[in-house]
C-alpha cells in the first residue's frame, strides 16, 4: 500500500443483497480516487445462512433476534475494518472515517409506511475501531420521498463521466442496477432487475455451492424461452424510474411460482436466469440509455464468463467491458463508494441525487457516530 500513511484515507464497509461477505476499501480521493487495499470478511456461516434466510422468506423473527442480528453484524464490520487496516499497514489515526452501509435486511420503497432497513450498528464499529464512523446512508433519502437505491450513481459520475460522451455503469451484485452518465452532465439510475441474488440462489439449493463458479452450472444448461418470457412478464420490468428492488421482490418463491407443472433441468433454469438478467439489463439501456455506445460493468457477476458473453450479445452493438479495463478494481468500487460518502457527509455534501432516487431535493446522508476519547 504505496503512500497510505501520507494520504487523507477512508475506510468503506458494505454487504450487499448477495451477503457473501463484508467487502471493505480503504481509500483516498485527493487528487483522484485510489484504493490502497480491500478485501472480503466472511461472514460466520451459520450468520449468513439465517440472513439469507430472513432476506429471501417471509422474515419471520423476532425483537429480540432483530436486535441480536444488529449486534452481531455490526461487530463483524468492525472486524472487517480492523483486518483491513492490519493488512495494508496503516494506523486507525490516519483514517478520517469510516463509511458503513450495512447489511440490508429489507428494502421497502412501495410499502405504506415505506421504509428501509440496515443491520450493523454503527457505535459498535465507532468503539472498536477507534473511528469516527458515518451510517445510516438511506433513511434521509427515504424521508425525503425518494427510493434511496441506488446511492452508486453520484460517485459513478465522479468517476467515469466523460463530456459529450453518454456512458452506462452496470453493476452486477445481487441486484443489477444501471447508471446512465449523459453526454450533458445528466444522471440517470435505477435498479434494472435480478443478477447474482437469483443465480447464487438457484445454484446453491441445486449444487450446495455458494456461487456459480464461471459459470458452469448454467453453461450445461439451455435457456428454456417460454421461461424466460414468464419471467420478463413482471411489472416491474415494465415500470420506469426512479425504481429500485431486492431480495424481497426476486427471491426463490418468485421463481418457483413462474417454474410451472414441467419444470426445466435445474441447469437449463440456471442458464435461463443468466439470460433473463441479460435481457432485463438490455431492455433497461434501450429504454433509459439507447444512445450510450459502452457499458462499463463492476461488481461480482463481472467474473462470469457466461454472464458476460450474455450481456455482450444482448447490448450488441455497444462495447461492454469491464471497469478493470479503467484502472477501477471491480469487486471494492461499492465499499469505495462508501468511504467517499462518509468523506462527503463530514464536508458538509449532499449525498443522493434527486434525479437518480426521486428524492425532493439534495439531502445530507448518513449519522454521524463519535470515536471513543484516546485513553488517558
Amino acid at each position: 500500500m504505496a503512500h497510505a500513511e501520507s494520504a487523507s484515507l477512508y475506510l468503506g464497509l458494505i454487504s450487499g443483497t448477495s451477503m457473501d461477505g463484508i467487502d471493505a476499501a480503504l481509500a483516498s480521493f485527493e487528487p483522484v480516487a485510489r484504493l490502497h487495499a480491500a478485501l472480503t470478511f466472511p461472514y460466520p456461516h451459520t450468520l449468513r445462512a439465517r440472513l439469507l434466510e430472513l432476506a429471501q422468506g417471509d422474515g419471520a423473527t423476532t425483537l429480540d433476534e432483530v436486535g441480536a442480528l444488529d449486534a452481531r453484524i455490526g461487530e463483524c464490520f468492525a472486524q472487517a475494518a480492523l483486518a483491513l487496516l492490519e493488512r495494508a499497514g496503516a494506523a486507525r489515526a490516519n483514517v478520517h472515517a469510516i463509511g458503513s452501509h450495512g447489511q440490508t435486511l429489507r428494502h421497502r420503497p412501495h410499502a405504506n409506511p415505506r421504509f428501509t432497513m440496515q443491520l450493523g450498528d454503527p457505535n459498535i464499529i465507532a468503539e472498536r475501531t477507534g473511528v469516527i464512523t458515518v451510517a445510516d446512508f438511506r433513511r434521509a433519502d427515504f424521508a425525503a420521498g425518494g427510493h434511496a437505491a441506488p446511492l452508486l450513481p453520484i460517485f459513478h459520475a465522479a468517476l467515469f463521466a466523460r463530456a459529450g460522451t453518454t456512458r452506462g455503469v452496470l453493476n452486477l451484485g445481487g441486484i443489477a442496477n444501471l447508471t446512465v452518465l449523459r453526454a450533458d452532465g445528466g444522471v440517470l439510475g435505477f435498479d434494472t432487475g435480478p443478477a447474482n441474488g437469483l443465480l447464487d440462489a438457484w445454484c446453491a439449493l441445486h449444487t450446495g455451492a455458494m456461487f456459480d463458479h464461471d459459470g458452469a452450472f448454467a453453461a450445461r444448461g439451455q435457456v428454456d424461452h417460454g421461461l424466460l418470457e414468464r419471467l420478463l412478464d413482471e411489472n416491474y420490468f415494465r415500470s420506469r424510474p426512479p425504481k429500485s428492488t431486492g431480495r424481497e421482490q426476486f427471491h426463490l418463491d418468485w421463481l418457483q411460482a413462474r417454474l410451472g407443472s414441467q419444470a426445466p433441468s435445474p441447469e437449463d433454469v440456471q442458464a435461463t436466469l443468466v439470460e433473463l438478467t441479460a435481457r432485463s439489463v438490455a431492455d433497461a439501456v434501450q429504454a433509459c440509455a439507447d444512445e450510450a455506445r459502452e457499458i462499463l460493468v463492476c461488481g461480482g457477476g463481472v467474473h462470469n464468463p457466461l454472464l458476460m458473453h450474455a450481456l455482450q450479445s444482448a447490448l450488441a452493438p455497444r462495447g461492454v467491458r469491464s471497469i478493470a479495463e479503467l484502472g477501477v478494481d471491480p469487486d471494492y468500487i461499492e465499499a469505495t463508494a462508501f468511504a467517499w460518502l462518509a468523506r462527503e457527509r463530514l464536508e458538509g455534501r449532499p449525498g443522493n441525487l434527486p434525479g437518480v432516487t426521486g428524492a425532493r431535493g439534495p439531502r445530507l446522508l448518513g449519522g454521524i457516530y463519535s470515536a471513543p476519547p484516546p485513553a488517558a
